[in-house]
């Protein structure tokens, strides 16, 4: 089970860099920590996808971040290794030229929790194993993460860990919302065995979750075409309008209950959710002190 304090939200860093440039997100990140906030996840491949990066540029700006407002120690930093585009897979020899990479751009000796991005059928499991308790065992990982692993694939790398006593992973990051719940079948029946805690992504199932995007809407994002997608299920329909009474009940936003369902279900460590600008971050924040009661919990599930 994982020592972390992660808080009741999780900050991540797949904005800085693209939909952020190095001002906003330094906005949004002294306003999450001002607000209480602790614990940012970040990845090297982030983001590699724009014209004219490389990968690495949200490690870099929350690197530079943390060094000029000095506040590594108040903040739980997680990144991943395999999906850079000059550091693929899990190879030992890559894992640790990676987290070195990791750790110059990030400005730290250090990292909370490190994860598999995702899972390399290439490389034995027992490389695998070995080369995250090495890092481990050098101080520069406290926590393993993996993220995006099949069920099988996870309980074959845990015990292998464990008969070698080698250090197990403590987190799995995965796809898991309101409108994304494949997860619940086999994979946190898996996590529960294991001990492991889970870190939901994309909490707002690329913002569906938070609203906007109602039937007849046109709604102006970069993710306006992945969120319209979940409009074509009837089902998903009609958790919108449930959504609205929950919030409506609670005096708060769809976006705000979306968050307290995830982090209110049992495994989860707490739900990770990204924000461009400051007043996107106020929406997210605003889950924090929402509690849903039983009955609230099991009409949304349903």
């Amino acid at each position: 089970m994982t020592s972390l304090e992660h808080g009741p939200l999780i900050l991540g860093g797949n904005a800085f860099g693209w939909t952020s440039d190095r001002d906003e997100s330094f906005a949004v990140l002294d306003a999450f920590l001002a607000a209480g906030g602790r614990s940012i996840d970040t990845a090297d491949v982030y983001s590699a996808w724009v014209d004219g990066n490389v990968g690495g540029e949200s490690e870099a700006i929350l690197g530079e971040w943390m060094a000029s407002r000095g506040v590594r120690d108040r903040v739980v930093i997680a990144t991943k290794v395999f999906s850079h585009p000059e550091r693929p897979g899990l190879s030992p020899d890559n894992v640790r030229a990676a987290v070195d990479d990791s750790l110059r751009r990030l400005q730290t000796d250090r990292l909370d929790l490190y994860y598999a991005h995702r899972d390399d059928d290439e490389v034995p499991q027992e490389d695998v194993a070995a080369v995250f308790d090495e890092l481990v065992q050098a101080g520069k990982v406290r926590e393993i993460g993996l993220s995006n692993f099949e069920p099988a694939r996870m309980r074959s790398l845990v015990a292998i860990a464990d008969a070698a006593g080698l250090a197990r992973p403590t987190t799995s990051q995965d796809r898991y919302n309101l409108v994304s719940r494949d997860a619940e079948a086999e994979l946190l029946p898996t996590l529960a065995d294991l001990g492991l805690v889970e870190v939901p992504f994309p909490s707002l199932a690329s913002g569906f979750l938070t609203g906007k995007y109602r039937p007849g809407v046109d709604v102006d994002s970069q993710r306006a075409g992945i969120a319209a997608t979940y409009l074509e299920d009837p089902a998903n329909v009609a958790l919108l309008d449930v959504l609205d009474d929950v919030a409506a009940a609670h005096g708060t936003t769809v976006a705000a209950v979306s968050l307290a369902w995830l982090r209110q279900q049992p495994l989860v460590a707490a739900p990770l959710a990204s924000a461009r600008t400051p007043e996107q971050l106020a929406d997210l924040l605003a889950s924090v002190d929402v509690e849903l009661t039983a009955g609230e919990l099991a009409r949304l599930s349903a």
